[in-house]
């Protein structure tokens, strides 16, 4: 799908001012938290080929390729003028020698993804941040832009995360963003082609519901399952917490304390 994305006006400060990002006005959809989480879910191996699926303007892999200086970096994006703002934005960065942006449908059939260089087993690690919504369960935004990152068609979720399998080598790793409730359609998703499956709830608030859940797995593991303890956004005063002002700032890695990188 190709929805008509506005001219960026100027680059945000992103991670404390370190990357800079071109992205569509407010009101479209733009990098946020989830990113934040997302970008700092798994810390890459020296050399490794990582994949964002899905990566809008690139903040989450381009995120990771400023943090992992060795990695390789691979950005897939089905809209080609969001693909185009990747490009933009890893040359902004300094990062274009390590970061590629493949113009796909992650949702296209194998033939069309291969053609277009999403090729099987180039990855030794993927993130992804799918659609949160199918269509019909939800009310669509009237924003294009934003509808067309929200919501896919009912049934995708399964077909968004064979295409990460595909993608990934043998013992790769997976890192995924997602609605809490949506947890059981994605362990229903990962189910036989994951093992070692992390799922570490994500609350606005100590106490709360989780609103979020952050899923880490190893294709072809038998390793068990872990309930990992919560990461927690707020404090009671609303601000931060210190762990998610270290996110913010890219200075830490979700279950490790903060880093000098």
């Amino acid at each position: 799908m190709n929805c008509a994305t506005p001219e960026p006006r100027s680059p945000d400060a992103w991670l404390g001012g370190r990357l800079r990002l071109y992205q569509p006005d407010r009101g479209a959809h733009r990098a946020g938290t989830d990113a934040v989480l997302l970008a700092a879910l798994l810390r890459p191996a020296p050399g490794a080929t990582c994949c964002d699926v899905g990566a809008a303007t690139g903040a989450v892999g381009l995120a990771v390729a400023l943090r992992a200086p060795t990695c390789r970096m691979l950005l897939v994006e089905r809209d080609p003028a969001l693909a185009d703002l990747a490009r933009l934005n890893a040359t902004l960065n300094g990062l274009d020698g390590r970061v590629d942006v493949v113009a796909a449908d992650v949702l296209a059939k194998g033939g069309a993804r291969r053609a277009a260089g999403l090729v099987p087993e180039c990855c030794d690690l993927v993130l992804t941040n799918p659609p949160y919504f199918e269509a019909g369960r939800h009310r669509i935004s009237p924003i294009a832009d934003k509808a067309a990152a929200h919501t896919f068609p009912m049934g995708s979720l399964d077909g968004w995360l064979r295409t990460c399998v595909e993608i990934l080598r043998p013992r790769g790793h997976l890192g995924l963003i997602h609605r809490a409730d949506a947890l059981p359609d994605c362990l229903d998703a990962l189910r036989g082609r994951f093992g070692g499956i992390g799922v570490r709830p994500v609350q606005a608030r100590a106490g709360e519901p989780a609103i979020r859940v952050l899923i880490t797995a190893v294709k072809g593991s038998r390793a068990p399952f872990s309930l990992l303890t919560p990461l927690v956004l707020h404090g009671a005063d609303g601000a931060f917490t210190p762990i998610l002002a270290a996110l913010n700032a890219g200075k830490a890695w979700i279950g490790t304390r903060p880093s000098q990188d």
